[in-house]
């Protein structure tokens, strides 16, 4: 599965799933996509389990960046990411651009802020259910939703569905 020439952007911030990081970030790079992380604010992020990342730039700094895919880990981290506007602005004109989006777990709260949920069919992790459904989205509970652009998964037990839906949207992406 080849992601040759793809871009893809990974958020990073305090307390990220480790697993929901690492996996898309090492299995990207295994498909030959350029792979860049990217912080809220700090230059180093340490996971709920203690994994430490740097970041590679800041979402501030890759607004007028055009990514083929962006990916929102979950864990705590995405309570904080979605209240960055440069992030939220990165998710939203990734879809509007009729690229990919995919987040797992608790990462679905990022696309809430980036108003992009209205009449999408999506997952997350269960405790947000609600939050998707009042911001206009149909929830499932399934591994793997893929919606117009837009991938979302529950929780690590889903990352090889997750990862291998973003591989195969993106090879099927005219963009």
């Amino acid at each position: 599965m080849d992601l040759s020439g793809k871009k893809v952007l990974i958020f990073a911030g305090p307390m990220y799933e480790d697993r929901e990081l690492f996996y898309p970030y090492y299995r990207f790079l295994e498909a030959q996509a350029k792979v860049t992380v990217a912080g809220i604010g700090e230059k180093k992020y340490t996971g709920k389990y203690g994994v430490p990342i740097e970041v590679d730039a800041q979402s501030k700094d890759l607004t007028g960046d055009k990514w083929d895919i962006v990916v929102v880990p979950g864990g705590f981290a995405p309570d904080k990411i979605r209240a960055d506007q440069s992030a939220c602005k990165i998710v939203s004109e990734t879809l509007k651009g009729g690229r990919i989006v995919a987040a797992i777990c608790h990462g679905p709260w990022v696309l809430v802020d980036a108003e992009v949920c209205k009449g999408r069919k999506l997952t997350s992790y269960a405790n947000i259910k609600l939050d998707l459904i009042n911001a206009g989205a149909t929830w499932v509970d399934e591994e793997v939703v893929v919606d117009r652009g837009l991938i979302t998964s529950r929780t690590p037990a889903d990352l090889p569905a997750f990862c291998a839906a973003i591989i195969k949207e993106a090879q099927l992406s005219p963009v």
